[in-house]
């Protein structure tokens, strides 16, 4: 089973990160659930914008909190990265 790290914007542009087991339905819960995270509940909707896939929890586990350490300058700066190579077509 992976293990996922995840970021998502809220509605008033602030960023919230996550631990899970199912990217989609913890994102699907955020925005619809009363299982959703209550920092969410009242900045809905939200939208996904970053994401880290790791073999085991406690790693998994471990990157939630260096992110959630991070500044807002910084988190931003890691989605842009990670855009940024997604968008990298191979020839």
């Amino acid at each position: 089973m992976a293990h996922y790290i995840y970021i998502v914007s809220c509605s008033d542009k602030t960023l919230y990160t996550g631990y899970t087991s199912n990217v989609a339905m913890r994102v699907k819960a955020h925005n619809t659930l009363p299982t959703g995270a209550k920092y969410t509940k009242a900045r809905r909707p939200v939208k996904l914008v970053y994401s880290e896939t790791f073999e085991n929890k406690k790693e998994a586990m471990k990157r939630e909190h260096a992110i959630k350490k991070m500044s807002r300058v910084e988190k931003l700066a890691m989605i842009k990265a990670q855009k940024k190579h997604q968008n990298i077509k191979p020839r």
